[in-house]
């Protein structure tokens, strides 16, 4: 050790040399020239430090050969390399599909007149409306409408007016027929009489429904309970069958629709845990599980669809996006590594591990096979156990053999 101290302290003394003379005759010269310099004399003072310069170099690689005929241990500590080691410990393992996926509710509804349609005549909500299904919406022009209906009731008020009459006359051809007054066809035709007006009056009757259903066709109302999320209709305009006017959201019934590639189609089930984060609303988390796996691969992005039910929640709005992770694989009390410090060679995949040997640390080569990878960790299935120290870092280029010191972390 003493010798060792001393070859540092006479190296450090030999390295000041040229340092010390460089800046005594740059002061100098500085002085002398009063800044105007010659040319000639730095040039003759260069090459003088460089030659002093190998002198040193040359006295360096002296000292080192003769050190290394003392104490041949000194040559294995030159190539004795600092490292990283970590234990190795067993963990569950876990892999996920990461995806992008879109908020979509279950209950949206576009709102259509039950007939033809119309010009609108009022208005009875607006955008952000809360309303409950059955509640009318807007009432269109219902103004022949509503005459037909009062035709149809007048033509039943002269039917039963007739029928009233008939019905009199029936009666008193039959009272006359018991007394032997008349004749039995006079009785028939009284009868035929008041059927026939009976009949015209339940046809007038089914005619009033009618044009009442077809007037009520001028009243909207609202087919499920929500939000008016969309509303392009205003007082005057036609509002027709599909025409997509009005549009209510139901944000009770919220899911999440997740497009999967194809080649995850055995690994990704109904049941399967699936990790959402929304983004926009301060990266909120919720874990829920799938509830839906289309049956059908779509030809055009070769994926299928998946669902998940979300908890009612005031934060979440339909068509929102999602960052998706389905848990796909699990893994219990396995080794897992940072994938950097997997290596290859002729054989295979490796790693290299810190072991004791004969009272020094020595890197080691093990053959290791890999499983599933997720971000920046490899599971390992077989050639590492618990207990194991992994160099994380500084195994490049370190060799089968070498000796190591270590940061323990």
């Amino acid at each position: 050790m003493t010798f060792k101290i001393n070859y540092m302290q006479q190296f450090v003394r030999i390295m000041l040399v040229p340092v010390t003379a460089l800046v005594l005759v740059s002061c100098g010269g500085t002085s002398a020239k009063s800044g105007k310099g010659d040319l000639d004399d730095k040039k003759t003072q260069l090459e003088k430090l460089k030659t002093q310069q190998k002198d040193v170099a040359a006295e360096i690689q002296k000292l080192q050969d003769e050190i290394i005929k003392l104490d041949p241990a000194a040559a294995d500590n030159a190539k004795t390399k600092l490292v990283t080691i970590a234990a190795i410990a067993t963990d569950t393992f876990k892999h996920y599909v990461d995806l992008q996926g879109k908020i979509d509710a279950e209950n949206v509804a576009y709102v259509a007149p039950r007939g033809q349609g119309g010009v609108v005549r009022a208005v009875f909500v607006k955008e952000g409306s809360v309303v409950s299904q059955g509640q009318l919406i807007l009432k269109l022009d219902d103004a022949i409408l509503s005459q037909s209906v009062t035709a149809a009731q007048q033509q039943v008020s002269g039917i039963k007016a007739q029928l009233a009459q008939a019905q009199s006359i029936y009666e008193r051809q039959q009272n006359l027929w018991k007394q032997n007054i008349g004749t039995e066809i006079q009785v028939l035709n009284a009868k035929t009489n008041v059927d026939a007006l009976q009949s015209q009056l339940n046809a007038v009757q089914a005619n009033v429904r009618l044009a009442q259903e077809q007037l009520n066709t001028t009243n909207v109302y609202a087919a499920i309970s929500g939000v008016i999320n969309t509303m392009n209709v205003k007082v005057g305009e036609v509002f027709a069958p599909g025409s997509m006017q009005i549009q209510i959201v139901n944000n009770s019934n919220l899911k999440v629709k997740v497009n999967v590639p194809e080649n995850y189609l055995t690994r990704v089930k109904e049941g399967s845990l699936i990790q959402l984060s929304f983004p926009e609303s301060n990266n909120k988390t919720i874990t829920t599980r799938i509830s839906v796996v289309g049956k059908l691969i779509d030809p055009n992005t070769r994926s299928f669809y998946i669902e998940a039910r979300l908890p009612k929640d005031r934060d979440l709005r339909p068509n929102q996006l999602s960052i998706v992770r389905i848990l796909d694989y699990t893994a219990p009390n396995v080794i897992a590594v940072p994938v950097n410090t997997i290596q290859n060679d002729e054989t295979g995949k490796y790693v290299l591990v810190a072991v004791t040997e004969n009272g020094k640390l020595v890197a080691r080569k093990k053959a290791v096979e890999v499983g599933e990878i997720y971000h920046d960790k490899l599971e390992i299935k077989s050639g590492l156990q618990a207990g194991d120290k992994l160099i994380t870092d500084g195994f490049q280029g370190l060799y089968d053999g070498q000796a190591i010191t270590t940061d323990v972390k």
